[in-house]
């Protein structure tokens, strides 16, 4: 085989094992990849469980007495108060990325900042997806009008 066709070849062989090498973590083990498949979200967290965030949804906060559901209802989409958003149908990512903001200061509300400061990784990521799953009431602005 001539050098001119060898060449190209070698470069896409080489080509497409660096790329299985950075899917594994880039050191030729699965771990870093494993442990990538383990966070499911954008916020890094585990794996999200429905059922167990539907638990936590009506359990009453330690901080506030309240629970998601008293301010929220109970799919996440009757809020006690028009400033309140619904939660049901909302990207799990952003609801984690919102109660993480909340459990570490950086977003502030007078009930959500105390009442996510308890909440561990796992129960942010239980909640999010548990709310996600909920059928949605949310509206964009093409449905505004």
């Amino acid at each position: 085989m001539s050098k001119a066709v060898y060449a190209p070849r070698l470069a896409i062989v080489l080509t497409a094992l660096l790329g299985l090498s950075a899917c594994a973590g880039g050191d030729g083990s699965t771990e870093a990849g494993a442990a990538a498949e383990a966070r499911s979200s954008s916020a890094g967290l585990p794996p999200g469980r429905i059922a167990i965030g539907e638990q936590l949804a009506s359990a009453k906060g330690k901080a506030t007495g309240q629970s998601c559901v008293d301010c929220h209802g109970p799919d996440g989409n009757a809020p006690i108060d028009a400033s309140y958003p619904k939660l049901g149908g909302q990207y799990p990512d952003y609801l984690a990325h919102a109660l993480q903001e909340y459990r570490s200061g950086a977003r502030q509300h007078a009930l959500m900042t105390p009442q996510a400061s308890g909440l561990s990784d796992q129960e942010i990521a239980d909640l999010a997806a548990y709310f996600g799953s909920r059928p949605s009431q949310l509206k964009d602005l093409s449905q505004a009008y």
